[in-house]
């Protein structure tokens, strides 16, 4: 039970003392399990040795759920690629999963979770892409049929990813500079872990 999931994300937030740590929605019961793992240990140990972080959950996305079902969420183990905008997806590839995405049978662009999970979703992702409020977006689109809005929200969305995109495609492709990154990273991130570790060890009287 020491290495699933939860209690290995608890471990990384609390080896570095996080205060805060962003999270979607469906993280934040991760989190709670952090800090109760903060907080037994601080009782048991009469210390205060660990702070208690905080979720950062920001945005109109905090949840972004499958192109092919708004109640879903959107997942990389998915089984269908359909299901999903990668980071390194081509521009023709994301506008073709929107185009694809899910539709309902009502007329028009309303924004209601419950009753229209898809369009919601999508007004979401946009929301979070451009600052304005899914609802806003939701008037402004409200004559569009449903081809004429994932062809607006593709142009969004591609917009968006590319430039990401490139950017990724432009680093991976430097390997030396990669893996300089990951040296100097691993080298500051021991600095910190090593120190907090040993506090642990003589809090817990190993040392």
């Amino acid at each position: 039970g020491l290495y699933s999931y939860p209690v290995l994300m608890a471990a990384d937030i609390l080896l570095y003392n996080a205060t805060h740590v962003p999270v979607g929605e469906d993280q934040k019961q991760h989190l709670e399990l952090a800090r109760d793992i903060a907080g037994a240990f601080n009782r048991n140990y009469n210390t205060e040795m660990f702070v208690l972080p905080e979720p950062l959950i920001m945005g109109a996305a905090t949840r972004v759920m499958s192109l092919r079902d708004g109640k879903k969420k959107m997942s990389k183990s998915d089984e269908s690629d359909f299901s999903r905008i990668n980071m390194t997806d081509s521009a023709d590839v994301i506008a073709d999963k929107l185009k694809r995405a899910k539709s309902d049978s009502f007329e028009g662009i309303s924004y209601n979770e419950d009753e229209r999970p898809e369009v919601a979703n999508l007004l979401n992702i946009v929301s979070a892409l451009t600052g304005e409020k899914p609802q806003d977006l939701a008037t402004k689109m409200a004559a569009y049929n449903f081809s004429q809005f994932k062809a607006e929200v593709a142009d969004i969305v591609v917009a968006k990813i590319t430039p990401i995109t490139n950017e990724y495609k432009r680093l991976t492709a430097d390997r030396t500079y990669i893996m300089d990154v990951l040296k100097k990273g691993a080298e500051a991130a021991g600095e910190v872990a090593e120190k907090n570790m040993k506090a642990v060890k003589k809090i817990v009287g190993f040392i």
